[in-house]
């Protein structure tokens, strides 16, 4: 049987299946939009780091320090948007 050789992927193909993304379908606002495009970046890096911590590419304090710092970013994007902040009406 000849196999024939499967399709270049496109660019945008590469990312969709490197980086993917779920739809937002909580409360629409712009803060909470950006926010949740935030933390699916941070999850996605977190899988990342946690994959090359499991196959023995970076030493668990490394890891875990840039688990931190990603964490870090994640609480001032947070703030920054002010995600969690009730608006007095």
């Amino acid at each position: 049987m000849v196999h024939s050789p499967l399709p270049h992927p496109s660019q945008g193909n590469k990312n969709n299946f490197l980086y993917p993304r779920s739809s937002y379908r909580g409360k629409f606002t712009p803060e909470n939009l950006a926010f949740n495009a935030n933390l699916q970046e941070f999850a996605q890096k977190v899988s990342y780091i946690s994959a090359l911590e499991t196959g023995g590419k970076l030493p668990p304090e490394q890891a875990y320090a840039q688990v931190e710092s990603l964490w870090q970013e994640l609480q001032l994007s947070k703030k920054a948007l002010g995600i969690g902040k009730t608006n007095p009406q």
